[in-house]
This record gives C-alpha cells, sequence and structure tokens, in this order.
C-alpha cells in the first residue's frame, strides 16, 4: 500500500452515526464527514472522495436527492454511493437504485457489512 488512505465522505444528520462510521474506519481509511445533503455536495465537488456513505432520511435535502444531483454533475458522477439507512424495502430500494446508488446497508450498522462494503467498492 501506498501510504495514503483511500477518502471517505459519510454523510447523515445524526452525529452519533457518523461517529461510529468514523471509529469503524478510521485506521485503514480518510472519513471526512458532513451534515447535511448541501455539505455532502460541496464537500465531494471539492474534496473527490473515493466513496460516500449516505443516509437517506435528512432535513432539507434527502439523500435520494443529494445522490441523484452527485450522479448527474461530471465531477461527481463516477463516485460510488453506499446508501447507511433505516429505511429497507424494496421500494425503498429501488429507488434508490433509479438515482444512482451503488450499494445499501440497513441501519443498525454491522461493523463487518460495512468494513466488506467498503473494501469491496475500494479494492482494499
Amino acid at each position: 500500500m501506498s501510504g495514503i488512505k483511500k477518502r471517505i465522505l459519510a454523510v447523515d444528520d445524526a452525529p452519533e452515526n457518523l461517529q461510529f462510521i468514523v471509529a469503524l474506519l478510521k485506521d485503514k481509511y480518510s472519513v471526512v464527514v458532513a451534515t447535511s445533503g448541501q455539505k455532502a455536495l460541496d464537500i465531494a465537488k471539492n474534496s473527490k472522495p473515493d466513496l460516500i456513505l449516505l443516509d437517506i432520511i435528512m432535513p432539507q435535502m434527502d439523500g435520494y436527492e443529494v445522490c441523484r444531483l452527485l450522479k448527474s454533475d461530471l465531477d461527481t458522477s463516477s463516485i460510488p454511493v453506499v446508501f447507511v439507512t433505516s429505511k429497507n424495502d424494496a421500494f425503498d430500494d429501488a429507488i434508490g437504485y433509479s438515482v444512482g446508488a451503488s450499494a445499501y446497508i440497513v441501519k443498525p450498522i454491522e461493523p463487518d457489512v460495512l468494513r466488506a462494503t467498503v473494501e469491496a467498492y475500494l479494492g482494499e
């Protein structure tokens, strides 16, 4: 490994969820957090993370809209987006995939599932 950590943007309006994700991934990855959809879009555009972990249920702009905007922008369209959410029915999955999601992780987050999903997308 080159010593440069791959970058993950974790987006959730609940600080405790972000703290949990950072704690699980910080040893192997550089994790940046955003607490709103607009902050996530700004960070993604400016820093081009290698992967985005995105909550769906957020105020002002939900994760579906964030994902749609990321995928419609040439600068961010190739970044894989994994929804991390408590929404877990087929209808929600269909919406997520239609706006460009790569995968889903259902809350409560199982640490091994999160790590394995991240590794699958980042080739670690």
